[in-house]
């Protein structure tokens, strides 16, 4: 799964607010499916640009991934390179198109989990504040507090 850092939890976020308030969403669109508006998000590209790099080579989004060489030079595999920089995996990329991460999906409510449709908007927002909040737990769970209870036992004697 994709490093549990603050970028990438915020790149989850910002990618679900942007398609909570409605930005254009069309799953056939490899600038504004599900990688599509990570992809703007991570990137700047706009959803025409993404997906005429997208067009340069044959294929979705889980072929893109499939067939990805950061030494292909192809445009698409530029922008793949970014995602991946920041902490995405391309098992994240092909699980995030089809909404297919067992933990994931196990992290969206019960009376959701079997009913999501990858090519529904709000199933995708649903998905992506799942993986925000998944990530946000591991990274919260890594960080060690100081014991204060025995600092003031310290401090007091």
């Amino acid at each position: 799964m994709a490093t549990s850092s603050f970028p990438v939890i915020q790149a989850l976020r910002a990618t679900a607010q942007r398609l909570a308030t409605q930005a254009p969403y069309q799953w056939g669109h490899m600038g504004s499916c599900n990688c599509g508006h990570l992809a703007q998000t991570v990137t700047k590209l706009t959803k025409g640009e993404i997906h005429a790099r997208a067009m340069q080579r044959y294929g979705d989004w889980e072929r893109q991934l499939v067939d990805y060489c950061p030494a292909s030079g192809l445009p698409i595999d530029a922008t793949i390179d970014e995602m991946l920089a920041l902490g995405f995996t391309r098992a994240d990329l092909t699980h995030l198109e089809r909404l297919a991460d067992p933990a994931i999906r196990a992290a969206v409510p019960f009376e959701r989990r079997d009913r999501l449709r990858h090519n529904r908007r709000d199933d995708v927002v649903l998905y992506l504040r799942a993986w925000a909040d998944l990530l946000e737990h591991q990274l919260l769970d890594g960080i060690a507090l100081p014991d204060f209870g025995a600092l003031r036992l310290a401090l007091a004697n």
